[in-house]
């Protein structure tokens, strides 16, 4: 009659435990010692099925990941293109104004050249005149 004086003390068959026996396997004993594994059926599938999940967390965050690096070198791709084609844009535009620049000093030199063959003598005094210029300017210097 010891067992009916404590009718609630886990472990003890009595009036109001039964010391497990008719209770459901849920995996654990209720914080008394194991807790989580596989002490029945049950607790090995939550463990598959949470490997499951992890791996299927990992396959996406790896696919989304795979696409980011696709996505992140199609842009650098992209850069690269409109990079290089403003470049030759640039180089183009360098050369075009190189061309017209020295296309116009050509025919500046030959309207010169012209101007000098028809009229030698004032030619020769505006030559002289500047000359004086200059080495008074380089005197005050």
């Amino acid at each position: 009659m010891a067992d009916n004086k404590n009718p609630g003390t886990p472990g003890t068959p009595g009036p109001g435990n039964t010391g497990g026996a008719n209770r459901p396997n849920t995996g654990t004993t209720g914080g008394m010692g194991h807790t989580g594994g596989t002490t029945g059926g049950q607790g090995g599938g939550f463990v598959d099925t949470a490997k499951d999940t992890v791996r299927s967390v990992v396959d996406r965050v790896s696919d989304a990941a795979g696409q980011a690096r696709e996505k992140a070198g199609d842009w650098a791709g992209d850069a690269y293109d409109a990079a290089k084609d403003a470049g030759q844009r640039v180089q183009r535009w360098a050369g075009d104004a190189y061309d017209t620049a020295a296309d116009k000093m050509g025919d500046f030199g030959q309207e010169v050249t012209t101007l000098i063959r028809r009229h030698p003598i004032p030619a020769i005094l505006i030559g002289f005149g500047v000359g004086l210029l200059l080495g008074r300017a380089a005197r005050m210097v």
